[in-house]
């Protein structure tokens, strides 16, 4: 059904459209679609940033629990649910 469209149907699927709605909402459409996949592309590419092994943290056994910044983990158990858990 829609494989025999064409170029005339549409140049008047385009007219309708831009009857309907404006040249300024349909170029103020146009400019939110772009940024939205400028900052799609941007948020990939950190995305692949974040993925690499970064050489520089510190990495944390079961004997040393230091946090990234250097800082020791602490138990932030409220009292009644230690009670519960013996």
């Amino acid at each position: 059904m829609l494989n025999n469209i064409g170029l005339p149907g549409l140049l008047l699927i385009a007219v309708v459209v831009l009857v309907l709605f404006g040249r300024g909402k349909i170029s103020s459409l146009m400019g939110e679609v772009g940024k939205g996949i400028t900052s799609f592309k941007k948020g990939v590419a950190d995305g692949s940033k974040d993925d690499e092994p970064d050489t520089t943290a510190t990495t944390s056994t079961a004997a040393d629990p230091a946090l990234a910044d250097g800082t020791a983990a602490r138990d932030v158990t409220p009292e009644a649910a230690k009670k519960d858990k013996v």
